[in-house]
């Protein structure tokens, strides 16, 4: 066997049953012998999408996810993608053909130095010269893939190492790397930060959901019954109607969140980062809070807010722990003030027109869902309305660009959502900028007959875009005019997909029926009112109690 027959054996051995890629000359001989083989290869139109419906297969399954491309420009289309994994650390294994090792560093016909290029958005990169390391290579890049802090790992293989023969190799199981302990002292510190706090706040990110830690999450926040906060990535750790959730946080977080945050006296992070769309300024973000900060890489606690407790190890042992220590806390009060900025800054979904109301769209979207229903999102305005009024009970059932911010991420992210969970309802929610990215991938649906209902919120503008010139650049609309788009209906109809045109409030509920209930794909094409914007927004740079609200949402006031 040469050593890309080594490599099928190995991914099948692996447990590997999808992968996503797009052939070329330097990876040809990986796609003869994947040949036959029990693996199904997904062949996306554009490797950018190989690599984004990778990390949302991997998002849905928690396992690795794998795309392959070939050399060149091949393997320059995928570092979007690998990067947009690196920033959400999401484990993923990208396999990219070179030019023969003959003729490296020549400037052969597509010849790049892929693992330059890719060096600071992964965990690590092998280039393979040796056919008989090829498998050993393969067995530690799938290890430190989903070990510790998860991230995508490359392998990048000249074209004769995949032709050479190579010997049979059965690599060793790695013995899984223990996380640090949690330190007694460390859980004592935090009770006692706890245990003598008023008011405090849980302030939850996505680490909760790479820690498999949602359920010790959980119970730690019904133990205490502390109100609770989230990131964009942990929407879902505690269900979206549960009492205690206050709403996602920081630029674009609901009132009732950013406020507990300006207002409490302990801050318990576990699993977040404090990312600068969280935090606003900095310097003034729980301005008289102590923190308490749970995570599991070292790296992440001190880095931008100093913690009073530091609980560094596995989240579900640092829960488990604090959850069992943990007394009855005198904080009623407190709950009552969270549940009274709820009450009073309830989001109004009356339409202002009777044109489609975006929010009150993905408030009655998320009502209707009768089974598991993912929902994958691309980046921009869309993106933080779904944020704001979907309500997600599951943490996995949200796909989205955290990090990166990747425009174009969703339809992928769809289609490797409903390859991973054939079941489920696969709903991607884009905006009229972001499903031009990767348009061409309705072609992938087609060809797989996958039932991925697409809604596409049609302002004819780069809405988010035009919202900060509207707001900080006196209305200076720079290049984010698109009323020259396509007609989505017609686009969708030359692929084969079903479509409909919804532009009035009470063609809305139809149309939502239809999402849930269509058995195959469906695109629905959303007008909106081009003056629409997301509100709450907290100005860049400015602290979260200066929040911007619209007209017509709730109130004209500036907090």
């Amino acid at each position: 066997m040469n050593a890309a027959q080594r490599l099928v054996q190995f991914l099948e051995a692996q447990g590997v049953d999808t992968l996503f890629g797009y052939p070329g000359g330097a990876i040809l001989p990986f796609y003869d012998a994947l040949y036959g083989s029990s693996i199904r290869h997904i062949l996306v139109r554009h490797e950018q999408a190989a690599a984004l419906a990778a990390d949302a297969y991997a998002r849905a399954t928690n396992r690795v996810g794998v795309c392959v491309a070939t050399s060149g420009p091949g393997a320059t289309n995928l570092v979007t993608g690998i990067a947009n994994a690196y920033l959400d650390s999401v484990p993923m294994v990208a396999i990219t053909g070179q030019v023969p090792s003959a003729v490296i560093g020549t400037d052969a016909f597509q010849e790049v130095d892929t693992v330059g290029i890719t060096l600071p958005v992964v965990k690590h990169s092998y280039r393979v010269m040796d056919p008989n390391q090829l498998i050993p290579v393969m067995a530690e890049a799938f290890h430190l893939a989903s070990s510790g802090r998860p991230g995508p790992v490359l392998v990048d293989i000249p074209k004769d190492v995949l032709n050479a023969p190579a010997q049979a190799f059965v690599p060793e199981d790695f013995i899984p790397s223990e996380p640090a302990k949690v330190e007694a002292a460390s859980v004592s510190r935090a009770l006692d930060l706890l245990h003598s706090a008023a008011r405090p706040l849980v302030y939850a990110g996505g680490g909760i959901v790479l820690a498999g830690a949602v359920e010790q999450f959980r119970e730690f926040v019904y133990k205490t019954q502390c109100p609770t906060v989230t990131t964009l990535k942990a929407l879902g750790t505690l269900p979206g109607q549960d009492a205690l959730f206050l709403g996602m946080l920081g630029m674009h977080g609901l009132k009732p969140a950013n406020l507990a945050v300006q207002s409490c006296d302990l801050l318990i992070s576990v699993g977040a980062r404090f990312d600068d769309r969280v935090t606003g300024l900095l310097k003034e973000f729980a301005p008289h809070a102590k923190v308490i900060h749970l995570d599991v890489d070292p790296a992440e606690v001190g880095k931008l807010r100093q913690p009073d407790a530091p609980v560094i190890g596995d989240l579900k042992d640092s829960l488990a722990a604090l959850t069992h220590g943990t007394r009855d806390l005198k904080i009623s009060a407190w709950r009552d003030q969270c549940q009274d900025w709820k009450k009073h800054n309830s989001w109004n979904y009356d339409a202002p027109t009777d044109l489609v109301y975006a929010p009150k769209f993905l408030r009655d979207l998320s009502h209707a869902a009768q089974k598991e229903t993912f929902v994958s999102c691309d980046v921009g305005q869309h993106q933080m309305w779904v944020a704001q009024h979907y309500a997600f009970n599951a943490p996995e059932n949200h796909l989205t660009s955290g990090g990166l911010g990747t425009m174009g991420y969703g339809l992928p992210a769809a289609i490797g959502a409903q390859i991973a969970r054939p079941d489920a309802n696969v709903i991607n929610v884009t905006g009229d900028g972001s499903v031009m990215m990767n348009i061409q991938e309705l072609a992938t649906i087609k060809r797989y007959d996958l039932p991925v209902k697409i809604v596409v919120m049609d302002n004819q503008c780069l809405g988010m875009v035009r919202q900060w010139q509207e707001l900080f650049l006196d209305r200076r609309y720079s290049e984010t005019d698109l009323s020259d788009n396509p007609d989505f209906v017609q686009v969708a109809n030359a692929f084969g997909i079903p479509a409909i045109r919804v532009h009035r409030a009470d063609q809305v509920p139809d149309a939502i029926r239809k999402l849930h209930e269509e058995p195959g794909p469906l695109l629905v094409h959303l007008l909106l009112d081009k003056e629409a914007n997301v509100w709450p927004f907290v100005p860049p740079g400015k602290s979260n109690s200066i929040m911007l609200e619209g007209k017509n949402d709730n109130d004209t006031s500036e907090t």
